[in-house]
């Protein structure tokens, strides 16, 4: 059986969100999305990429000699191969993170890897594709973010949080849409409201030019 997964990007810099933002991190950016919101930053990775082996990618990812991986995209779990690659990696005591848009299946993951799981807003169109089933796989150290464009986007994740009490469960991130609302809008309405949440301000996007890819 073919090992071979369709790879857009390998690059290293700094981890811009989740709770490990400002650690140096290898990123591994698979190919492919099915779902199309509004704010997406990575669409060069719809359909972009090339046919890499697992080999061929754990050898990318050593030669950087970086003990934080993070699998993003696109959609990583549209591949059925990413899940070997993150117990590959594992296996050899890599920090695996999973990024994914959190309409895909997370429990055949890998236990060792932080998965870190969206739930989408109104604002970003794909409300409807969100896997209600995930939160139910959740552990401790999964985390679970809302990309804020507007007020409804922000009431809906207050009531989201609060339906299924997820700060209970793992760390909860919330990240304005770059570009589209204050921070400190955001910042000032968790306060008002002691939301039990990490507001997250996508660090990369302040260190480089927001469209600058492979940072």
């Amino acid at each position: 059986m073919s090992d071979l997964l369709f790879v857009n990007e390998i690059f290293f810099s700094i981890q811009g969100e989740s709770t490990h933002a400002g650690r140096p991190c290898v990123f591994v950016r698979l190919s492919g999305c099915d779902l199309r919101c509004t704010y997406c930053d990575t669409q060069y990775a719809y359909h972009e990429g090339q046919k890499r082996s697992l080999e061929s990618i754990l050898q990318t990812v050593r030669s950087f000699n970086c003990p934080l991986v993070e699998i993003t995209g696109g959609e990583p779990l549209l591949q059925p191969n990413v899940l070997p690659l993150m117990s590959r990696l594992a296996d050899e005591e890599f920090e695996v993170l999973l990024e994914t848009g959190g309409h895909r299946d997370i429990s055949a993951v890998d236990p060792r890897v932080q998965r870190i799981v969206d739930i989408k807003c109104p604002s970003s169109g794909e409300e409807q594709a969100n896997r209600w089933e995930n939160i139910q796989e959740l552990r401790a150290g999964d985390q679970i973010k809302f990309v804020v464009g507007d007020r409804k986007d922000y009431e809906y994740a207050q009531r989201v949080i609060e339906k299924y009490a997820l700060a209970a469960r793992c760390t909860v991130l919330i990240s304005p849409v770059f570009g589209t609302i204050k921070a400190h809008t955001l910042a000032e309405w968790i306060l008002r409201d002691r939301l039990d949440v990490r507001l997250q301000l996508q660090m990369h996007k302040y260190i480089w030019p927001p469209d600058m890819r492979g940072v």
